[in-house]
């Protein structure tokens, strides 16, 4: 075998370790923002090409940048960079921490705030880009640069709703079990931005929007909560989100309504997909395939508890193993999604971490087998890990070191259970973030 591109049998000492680790590389370095935004914002002169539209920048005054979400600063770099002295002015929110490889303009306000529970410093980002956008005339362009957790990092309430009300609210929805989707519904509506209400500021500019999706299946209104998307959802589907998991009496939301399709706001904005799950998940398929395994992409819809779809991924592991099904070993299933964990101990963990430590006790015994799941943003749950990754014999290991595996799943403490075995994936914050991803790989015996 060659380097990473040549066939590769499981014999030439490449651990299902490495290859895993491979996978992990190729599909970040597909969804990576920076070069993703290369990729569908060009210029040559005065033309701006985005996505498949062209854009003559003598038509405009000003052109205006705004931002926020996990990758939210390389997006910015790289629209800094090919706009150059083009760009009038910005504003970027992204999360603490993320601001340090930002380039130094004066041109660009840059802010840091927390996430997923807003706070103060998110109030001011989102008045701050909301301020942009409504000085935005129809002789200039608005860029907006979204991706994953711009709903927590644009935060600015609605009318008569205070910041710790809607930090109670956002906390309570987080644990509650709710989908993205049905969270987004709720954030949309106790939002001076979300949901449509940016494009609102910025009308009557030209707009266009560059997306990296967090969500499964890319529904545009639902990634960021949609600052600049028509939202289809009303204050009743917020409120019935509320009641469908018992959180109606604790918070009393003065709900206001968002623009919906056909508002006069959307008239004249272009939406661009920069990355998605599926997107990264079909890098990790090419890259399994050049090292010669027998390689499918399931699905990158996977939704459910964290610890269910861990029996679903070592139930898949298990019949490559035993009969060939799906696919014969040397195998790879890739799959891709974000699942939930409903909180019920106190441990430290996240979606993925806990779904490894179900998956290792399901492939407790099983030899030549190996899962890993891991959070494409680095940052799975509250923790410094980007997931974890599991064998056959992980259970073993585990118990030798006087590990209770069982225990530590009980109290949703799979952090502390993957530190003391090394087992961690630890990635940094990798600034792209489209969910997660898993990889179920079988070795040839």
């Amino acid at each position: 075998g060659g380097m990473g591109y040549g066939v590769w049998s499981m014999d030439e000492g490449r651990s299902l370790r490495d290859v895993a680790g491979e996978l992990q590389r190729a599909a970040l370095a597909a969804v990576d923002p920076e070069a993703a935004v290369r990729r569908h914002l060009r210029r040559a002169g005065d033309a701006l090409l985005i996505g498949e539209r062209r854009y003559n920048l003598s038509d405009y005054e000003r052109v205006f940048v705004v931002g926020g979400g996990k990758a939210s600063v390389p997006m910015a770099k790289a629209a800094v960079e090919v706009l150059g002295k083009r760009l009038t002015e910005g504003v970027i929110v992204a999360k603490y921490g993320h601001a340090g490889s930002l380039p130094s303009t004066p041109r660009l306000q840059f802010i840091e705030a927390n996430h997923p529970t807003p706070d103060e410093q998110a109030v001011r980002g989102a008045r701050a880009v909301a301020a942009l956008a409504r000085r935005a005339t129809e002789r200039d362009l608005l860029i907006c640069l979204i991706s994953g957790g711009a709903s927590a990092l644009l935060t600015w309430p609605a009318p008569g709703l205070s910041l710790a009300a809607l930090q109670a609210l956002t906390d309570d929805l987080l644990r509650s079990g709710a989908t993205i989707d049905e969270i987004n519904t709720v954030r949309k509506h106790c939002s001076r931005i979300k949901g449509g209400n940016l494009a609102r500021l910025a009308a009557p500019a030209t707009t266009v929007t560059l997306i990296l999706s967090d969500v499964v299946g890319d529904p545009l209104d639902v990634i960021a909560s949609g600052p600049t998307v028509p939202d289809p959802t009303t204050v009743a589907d917020a409120q019935a989100v509320l009641d469908r998991y018992g959180l109606a009496a604790d918070h009393e939301i003065p709900f206001q309504e968002t623009p919906k399709p056909g508002d006069l706001a959307f008239e004249r904005m272009q939406h661009v997909l920069l990355g998605s799950n599926r997107l990264a998940a079909k890098a990790a398929v090419e890259r399994a395939r050049a090292l010669g395994y027998h390689t499918l992409l399931l699905s990158t819809y996977v939704e459910g508890e964290a610890r269910e779809v861990a029996r679903v991924a070592a139930a898949l592991a298990k019949g490559v193993r035993a009969h060939g099904d799906p696919v014969a070993p040397p195998a790879c299933l890739v799959w891709g999604g974000e699942t939930t964990v409903t909180v019920r101990g106190d441990g430290k963990g996240g979606r993925n971490q806990e779904l490894a430590l179900a998956a290792a006790l399901a492939l407790d015994g099983w030899p030549g087998v190996l899962v890993m799941a891991l959070a494409t943003d680095g940052t799975d749950g509250p923790t410094d890990a980007a997931g974890a990754v599991v064998t056959g014999d992980t259970i073993a290991r585990a118990r030798a070191q006087g590990l209770d595996p069982r225990a530590a799943l009980a109290a949703n403490d799979s952090y502390p259970f993957f530190e003391a075995l090394g087992d961690l994936i630890r990635t940094c914050p990798t600034g792209t973030n489209v969910n997660d991803l898993l990889f179920v790989l079988v070795g040839s015996e």
